[in-house]
């Protein structure tokens, strides 16, 4: 008998109902609606909560553009980073799952493949690319989290949060007082390529060789 759905039908319905309604509104009955079937019929493709946002987040992964290797293995690590982050953020409403959602999809393993070849190309021993791995994945997804949450304050505008963060006790507080006004002028682009020009740098100093 053939399949009435697709995985890729139920990712694709899936990630619309995330991205429209929040994390929160998927369900097995809301994807049911989506697809226009009864929520028993969709235990025939996926068997729990957790198996069907792992599917969201493995649509998410299978997004990302992943660079062809070249001879410069810190432009690859760096192009691979930025590939992932780029699709992450295009997908804010999912950051949740990719934070707490790890499997052993083909999607995510040529992520992983992708970045540790880079990685054993600047000659790292195994070990120090794991380290190095678990290093640049944490910054993309810390950094994706922290735009995701946005300023420091309740205020999602920045320009407003730093009004508010200035109006802070300077004199308990004076190390904040002092990046208050770059807080307005925040720009998600450089400061992840300023962020992780710092993480690479680190990685090339002390695991390399």
């Amino acid at each position: 008998m053939k399949a009435r759905f697709t995985v890729a039908d139920i990712q694709k319905h899936a990630l619309a109902i995330v991205e429209r309604d929040g994390l929160s509104a998927l369900t097995m009955r809301s994807l049911a609606t989506s697809l226009q079937t009864g929520p028993m019929t969709l235990y025939n493709y996926v068997d729990s909560r957790e198996a069907l946002e792992e599917l969201v987040v493995d649509a998410v992964v299978g997004r990302i553009d992943l660079p062809e290797p070249t001879d410069d293995w810190l432009a690859d690590t760096r192009a691979v980073a930025t590939a992932a982050w780029r699709t992450f953020r295009a997908h804010p409403a999912i950051i949740p799952l990719v934070v707490t959602r790890r499997t052993t999809s083909r999607a995510q393993l040529r992520l992983v493949e992708a970045q540790m070849a880079a990685l054993a190309r600047g000659g790292l021993d195994p070990a120090a690319q794991l380290v190095a791995f678990r290093t640049i994945i944490g910054f993309v997804m810390g950094i994706a989290q922290n735009e995701l949450a946005g300023p420091l304050t309740r205020e999602r505008d920045p320009a407003a949060a730093a009004e508010r963060i200035a109006a802070l006790n300077r004199g308990e507080f004076p190390a904040i007082a002092v990046v208050t006004p770059f807080l307005a002028a925040h720009a998600g682009e450089e400061e992840f390529e300023a962020g992780l020009t710092a993480v690479l740098a680190g990685i090339e100093k002390t695991l390399c060789g």
